[in-house]
């Protein structure tokens, strides 16, 4: 179980790298954007990645 976790970590580690690594500057940009967006609108998209990541979870198991 352990080892299923930290692969899972080390995957979304490598997906997270993958912007910065081919295009800095818009990841910058994005970055940016993201952080002139209010609370609200972030804790929606937070909420929609997490159900988003459960379900792809819960179908690949």
């Amino acid at each position: 179980m352990s080892q299923g976790i930290w692969i899972a970590l080390g995957l979304v580690l490598i997906l997270e790298g993958i912007g910065p690594l081919l295009a800095p500057n818009a990841w910058r940009n994005l970055m940016a954007q993201l952080s002139q967006q209010p609370d609200n609108q972030l804790r929606r998209l937070g909420g929609c990645l997490v159900v988003a990541g459960a379900v792809i979870t819960f179908m690949l198991l």
